[in-house]
């Protein structure tokens, strides 16, 4: 474990820089009521590369995302439905797996269910009543917020302005209009388990506390979630974990800006959410993972097509200098690799792991690599087949860490097809597919001719060729070192 990584830490305010050479990470999954959207996605991505990173680095990583498949928004969706709440929860869990597969985010070592973890939950309520941080109700089980002195040291918020702002639970049982459910009673048409207070089911909050601690122990080192869930949702875990172990529960604390439209966040309350599947669709998964990484992850991410545009073109132009050099490294394959190449390739994979290890600035990480791809354009020819190679090969590597730069030129320009995207931008000049069934040198002599037709001003002759071989799929590139060609079908 050569790098260390410093990650910034809500509680404290900090970087914490992870000792540990295990770590033990959970992120917040979703509630599986609805299909998951590019607000969701950004969460997904980001904390997708910290545990690329952290393996990259040789971090022993246990990480386990959770599935929410108890909950009221689950119930409503039911009900409005006529169906089981089960069925809901199944039916928009494989929606939410899908999607994850379709943005290649690595999956978890394990995702526990809450409907699959009730004997914990019910052991985990059970104690809090024990030591007295909880009580029983007509309507359920209550955590006594004010008992815990911690309480509002997430969020940074005082008893008082939590009461100001906070979306309370209505219950007319509760000591204080703050405390939240553990455990709710069950009512008519609602899924329920036994348990010391009567069938009921879990409130939304007990169930990571209780999966975090049978699958990473007491302490964990990364809890992560969007910033959305800081309060209360992360706040409560904080205070029923720590109330029940009496242990620090997370040593870092890890929260992602929210996705925006105008100033609103992207949500399905709003209403304006745009769709995993939508965005699939219409770009390819490395170029949403690219825009979702583009910006700072404390950052709001805003949304608009354009920025979607821009991803795709600087992702093509990426890609642009990786097929060159692995083009002409098969072409050029004389040449050993010079110092200064070992030296400049050493560098940018320094730089490269600095940004992502101090708090993944994933937003400069990829502007480094982007700088990487123009200067192979202007300079390869001056390099040799294997430096080429190399220099390729390294930019891969980097790019397998932010989960882009992973398709050979075959599959990129299949990609590029199935959505009818220009492929001009991701060829290299000179490139000529082997089953194209043109001939290289017929080629070069029609590229030749239009360059002497061009020395002698004959420009509408010149242009009549250039529209022709358009028409064929070969696209001229006149350049400051001559002319470029590019086939394009």
């Amino acid at each position: 474990m050569s790098r260390r990584v410093r990650i910034y830490d809500t509680l404290s305010g900090q970087k914490i820089e992870l000792i540990n050479k295990e770590v033990k990470a959970y992120f917040c999954g979703p509630t599986v009521y609805d299909v998951p959207h590019l607000g969701h996605a950004r969460a997904y991505v980001v904390f997708d590369v910290l545990i690329r990173l952290l393996r990259y680095l040789g971090y022993d990583v246990k990480y386990v995302r959770n599935i929410t498949d108890v909950d009221d928004k689950i119930i409503r969706r039911a009900q409005e439905e006529g169906v089981s709440p089960f069925e809901i929860a199944e039916r928009y869990f494989y929606e939410f797996y899908d999607a994850m597969k379709a943005l290649d985010v690595i999956p978890p070592n394990v995702e526990p269910r809450a409907s699959a973890h009730i004997p914990e939950i019910i052991k985990f309520v059970d104690g809090l009543i024990e030591k007295g941080y909880a009580y029983e109700t007509p309507d359920g089980v209550y955590f006594r917020v004010r008992k815990f002195k911690g309480y509002g040291k997430l969020s940074k918020r005082s008893i008082e302005q939590m009461r100001a702002g906070a979306r309370i639970e209505p219950s007319p049982y509760k000591e204080d209009p703050l405390d939240f459910a553990l455990w709710k009673k069950s009512k008519p048409n609602e899924p329920a388990w036994d348990s010391p207070w009567g069938p009921g089911r879990p409130g939304w909050h007990i169930e990571c506390s209780a999966m975090a601690l049978k699958h990473l122990g007491e302490t964990i080192d990364i809890h992560g979630g969007g910033e959305d869930l800081i309060f209360p949702h992360h706040e409560n875990e904080i205070a029923q974990s720590e109330a029940f172990t009496g242990k620090q529960f997370a040593r870092i604390w890890f929260h992602v800006g929210l996705l925006v439209i105008g100033r609103e966040k992207m949500a399905k309350s709003l209403g304006n959410i745009v769709s995993i599947r939508e965005a699939i669709k219409k770009y390819d998964r490395e170029t949403v993972r690219l825009y979702l990484l583009s910006v700072h992850y404390r950052k709001q991410l805003e949304f608009t097509w354009s920025r979607l545009d821009e991803a795709e073109r600087i992702l093509d132009e990426i890609y642009r200098g990786v097929f060159l050099a692995e083009y002409y490294s098969q072409r050029n394959v004389k040449g050993g690799v010079r110092d200064e190449t070992f030296t400049y390739v050493a560098q940018v994979k320094d730089e490269f792991l600095k940004l992502l290890a101090n708090n993944l600035k994933t937003g400069e990480a990829i502007k480094l690599l982007h700088s990487v791809s123009k200067k192979i354009l202007s300079e390869y020819s001056r390099l040799s087949g294997e430096e080429l190679r190399v220099v390729a090969k390294t930019i891969r590597e980097l790019g397998n860490i932010l989960g882009i730069l992973q398709q050979s030129i075959e599959e990129r320009i299949e990609e590029k097809r199935k959505r009818n995207k220009d492929l001009s931008r991701i060829l290299p000049p000179g490139y000529m597919p082997e089953k194209s069934g043109l001939d290289r040198d017929l080629i070069e002599l029609i590229v030749d001719v239009r360059e002497e037709l061009r020395r002698r001003k004959m420009y509408e002759l010149a242009d009549k060729i250039r529209a022709r071989l358009r028409e064929m799929g070969i696209i001229l590139e006149d350049t400051s070192q001559g002319t470029k060609y590019i086939i394009s079908k």
